[in-house]
């Protein structure tokens, strides 16, 4: 009897020990590290890693998107293995547009993004996703103190990367990007070291190729995101991904679809073919745009269809469904 009560007294003991630890990070750290070595995303082995996924719609659009289910289902069911959270930053209750309540609305949503996806095993990107700002140094002051932030918060977790100005536009140049890049880049490495950033280039990150003739240099793990929609951009914007290649540039496509760069229009399936076999031939990862029902041909769910997971054939696009078996 004594024994029991001793046991008992024991496992008490135990029990208030974890529980003045706090709360464990569900999978925080499970999956490993990525770097970039050459033009190359690797592991810690060095060995080549490509991600494959899709990316949501802005984050005050389409947050019911954003939920345990749907990352969980997307991993098991459609073969992916990361996720892109656009956060827009001046359009539709944009960070830098809204007031403070929303920031912090969007800032949970980033943190339920960043669990949800650490729960299901995926890598995720968090997304300063500039558009109709179009320079980026336009709001370069809250990207340094929200990239801060995000390093800070999320350091520890070796599945998130983060992808500092989504589509430079209108005019800007790769001077402007250039040192906005480095204010950010250098925000991020004073929280993570180690953490893999993205950075855009010119023309809705298409001048790559501009950018391979300047990077930026002293810091590691750093990559540059190229977008197509393969019913705009053809074999002269592969011509400038391969240059850009050839002179030594990491490159990561970050968002691309097969309508026109609009979004909509209809679906240019032959170039979205060319467009695979480049990517895969070179192992550069690629992210789909968008998780949503928006009535565009470039969202991946039908506009008559409410689900927000558990998604079958029948409720996909014609794009949706095509991007499925790429992934596959």
């Amino acid at each position: 009897m004594e024994k029991r009560k001793l046991w008992a007294r024991l496992a008490c003991l135990f029990t208030a020990f974890l529980l003045a630890l706090g709360p464990v990070q569900v999978n925080a750290g499970k999956l490993p590290a990525l770097k970039v070595k050459g033009t190359q995303l690797v592991n810690r082995k060095n060995k080549p890693v490509r991600l494959k996924g899709v990316s949501t719609h802005g984050l005050s659009w389409y947050p019911e998107y954003v939920n345990q289910k749907a990352f969980t289902y997307m991993k098991k069911n459609w073969n992916i293995n990361a996720v892109r959270l656009a956060m827009y930053t001046a359009e539709y209750n944009g960070y830098c547009t809204g007031d403070a309540a929303n920031r912090k609305a969007l800032e949970q949503r980033i943190d339920k993004g960043v669990k949800y996806a650490t729960k299901a095993g995926l890598y995720v990107i968090i997304d300063w996703h500039i558009l109709s700002d179009g320079n980026p140094k336009i709001y370069e002051k809250e990207a340094v103190a929200f990239f801060k932030k995000m390093a800070k918060k999320y350091k520890k977790h070796t599945n998130v990367l983060y992808e500092i100005c989504n589509e430079p536009n209108g005019g800007t140049t790769w001077a402007d990007v250039k040192p906005y890049a480095k204010k950010v880049v250098k925000a991020i490495r004073s929280r993570d070291k180690n953490a893999v950033i993205l950075i855009g280039s010119p023309t809705w990150s298409q001048d790559v190729d501009l950018a391979a003739q300047d990077p930026l240099k002293g810091y590691k793990n750093l990559m540059y995101t190229l977008h197509f929609y393969a019913g705009t951009h053809g074999d002269y914007l592969r011509q400038k991904a391969q240059a850009a290649l050839d002179m030594g540039l990491p490159l990561f496509v970050s968002e691309f679809g097969i309508s026109d760069a609009s979004g909509n229009g209809g679906l240019n399936k032959e170039e979205g073919a060319k467009w695979m076999e480049f990517l895969k031939e070179r192992n550069i990862s690629a992210i789909g745009w968008s998780l949503s029902n928006k009535d565009e041909s470039s969202a991946l769910i039908k506009p008559s269809v409410k689900k927000t997971s558990g998604w079958k054939k029948k409720d996909l696009t014609p794009w949706g469904n095509w991007l499925l078996k790429q992934f596959r």
